[in-house]
């Protein structure tokens, strides 16, 4: 009878084991059989991860969008304040590898020649076919100091002419000429670090009051609960509008971009305070937070040693899903006018070009920066849903 229960019970964990495996996506061989047992946990996750397909792709563009914000001043190929004069609403240029008469070449574009309408009095720009200007990578351009501490003049991208002769514009130029794309790069620093950094403070108060919340409980878990109650009775979106509205419109750009900061991160920390209490309490009485305190283990070192690291990974997909609220609420508060402002360069500040309906109707690519701000949003949300799979590698 024995040995018949200890059958089943070995049959029972090796059909469980199969099934992880299969779930897993591993061949189910001795080699990888011994490995699915021997693997920790975050090569599980990766396991889980990696089934993710748009989850993978979504990391990505996650990581090209920050390396451009990263080294903005080498992918643009021009000063974001670099006004072209002849080319005020200049359409995207047109990348070419067959020239006129079919023949191949290396990417270029074409000579763009301005004309005015004798009717409607705008300009136009047409290409002309006989001259070509070949696009070249790492030329040397307008001079910067990347980071402000490295001066040069190399540039991703770029002509061999003057800029004063011909320039490349991939996304177009606004009303004064400037080049939609270089801006774009240059928005995309400020628009993705403020919702790093204040998804960041977030965690921080949220990991603080939050766990101080449900670690001793009682009174001080009450009072912490209604000031959190109190934050999200008010109205989300009047609340960001009316604080943004209270910073000083005369303050520099780095005072503004930390006053922005700050603000989001007051507003975003409540949610991520509730989730973390909720799982202090779950864990409190759990083993291994009452094997820490019998060997002496003090308070902080039992939540940050023990507890926080034990669902760091559900963290970790809360935070990628809070950077799009808190990079959409930066690109409405640009927009209307009570975030970021000019000189600053955002997502949200290159919006405002679209509230000039002539310039909506006259040059559409304009809207550029909400198609960044899409793809941002996207890509995180992807990521996030991939991360929260993962974080649980055995879950169905």
């Amino acid at each position: 009878m024995e040995n018949r229960q200890r059958s089943w019970i070995e049959r029972s964990d090796e059909e469980e084991h199969q099934e992880r495996v299969q779930d897993l996506d591993v061949d189910i061989d001795a080699e990888k059989d011994e490995e699915i047992f021997v693997a920790s946990y975050s090569q599980l996750m990766w396991w889980r991860f990696r089934k993710h397909r748009m989850a993978l792709l979504s990391g990505g563009l996650v990581i090209i969008l920050y390396l451009i914000a990263a080294f903005a001043e080498f992918v643009a190929p021009y000063d974001p304040e670099q006004s072209f004069v002849q080319y005020k609403f200049v359409p995207p240029m047109k990348i070419h590898i067959f020239d006129a008469e079919g023949q191949i070449h290396r990417p270029f574009i074409y000579k763009i020649i301005r004309e005015r309408d004798p009717e409607t009095l705008r300009n136009t720009y047409l290409e002309d076919t006989t001259v070509i200007h070949p696009i070249r990578f790492l030329v040397r351009g307008t001079e910067y100091e990347l980071w402000g501490q490295f001066p040069t003049s190399w540039h991703l991208f770029g002509l061999d002419v003057p800029h004063e002769e011909q320039g490349v514009f991939l996304l177009g130029a606004d009303r004064l000429g400037r080049d939609l794309f270089s801006r774009l790069c240059y928005g995309a620093r400020i628009s993705l670090t403020i919702g790093l950094v204040s998804v960041v403070i977030s965690l921080a108060i949220g990991i603080l009051l939050g766990g101080v919340s449900g670690f001793y409980g009682g009174s001080l878990d009450n009072a912490i609960q209604r000031l959190i109650e109190f934050i999200r009775s008010i109205p989300e979106i009047p609340l960001i509008m009316a604080l943004a509205a209270a910073l000083p419109a005369d303050w520099p750009v780095v005072r503004l971009y930390f006053g922005v900061t700050i603000l989001l991160s007051f507003v975003g920390w409540t949610g991520l305070a509730r989730v973390i209490r909720g799982r202090f309490l779950s864990m409190r009485e759990e083993d291994f937070v009452m094997a820490a305190r019998f060997c002496g283990s003090g308070e902080m070192r039992i939540i940050l040693r023990h507890m926080v690291p034990s669902f760091l990974s559900h963290i970790i997909a809360s935070l990628t899903l809070a950077i799009p609220g808190i990079i959409l609420s930066e690109t409405g508060l640009s927009f209307i006018g009570l975030g970021l402002r000019a000189p600053a360069i955002s997502w949200g500040v290159l919006l405002q070009e679209a509230q000039n309906l002539r310039s909506v109707a006259l040059a559409p690519w304009v809207l550029t920066p909400g198609l960044a701000v899409v793809l941002a949003v996207l890509a995180f949300n992807f990521l996030g849903d991939g991360i929260r799979d993962a974080a649980d590698p055995y879950a169905r």
